[in-house]
C-alpha cells in the first residue's frame, strides 16, 4: 500500500471540516436599479421593492420634470419579473434600468435545512441536474 493514497482521505476530511468550521455563506449578485416615474407613482415602487428584497438608496426629483428617480439595490434572484411587477404596481408609468453594481453576502446560513441559502443552493442543484 502506497503512503501517497492513504493521506488522501484524511486530507479530505480535513478540508471539508475547515470548509464547514469556517461558516461559510453565498455571496448573491446585486442590481443597482435605477427607476423613472411621475410623484403619483412612488408608492408603487416601494411595495414592489419591498417585496423582492429592495433597499432604496436615493430618491429625488429631476429637474425640471415632474419625473421622480428612484435609485435601490435589488438581489438579482429577486429581478425575475421585476419589470412586469413594477408596471403593474404603477400603472405602467415607472420605468427600470438595472445594472449589476456589487456581491452580497447572503443573510442566511447556507448549512442550515430551511434557510433561503439551503434553497437557493437546492434549486440551483436541482437546475443543474445534481443530485441533493
Amino acid at each position: 500500500v502506497s503512503t501517497q493514497s492513504t493521506g488522501i482521505p484524511t486530507t479530505r476530511r480535513v478540508v471539508y471540516a475547515s470548509v464547514l468550521k469556517a461558516e461559510p455563506s453565498l455571496l448573491a449578485p446585486v442590481y443597482m436599479c435605477e427607476i423613472q416615474c411621475p410623484e403619483n407613482s412612488v408608492g408603487g415602487i416601494y411595495g414592489t421593492l419591498t417585496k423582492r428584497r429592495g433597499v432604496v438608496i436615493e430618491e429625488f426629483q429631476v429637474e425640471g420634470t415632474p419625473m421622480f428617480m428612484v435609485k435601490a439595490h435589488l438581489p438579482v434572484y429577486e429581478s425575475f419579473g421585476f419589470s412586469s411587477a413594477l408596471r403593474a404596481a404603477t400603472g405602467g408609468l415607472a420605468f427600470p434600468q438595472c445594472v449589476f453594481e456589487h456581491w452580497a453576502s447572503l443573510p442566511s446560513d447556507p448549512m442550515t435545512v430551511g434557510s433561503q441559502a439551503i434553497g437557493i443552493v437546492m434549486a440551483t442543484r436541482k437546475r443543474k441536474g445534481l443530485k441533493d
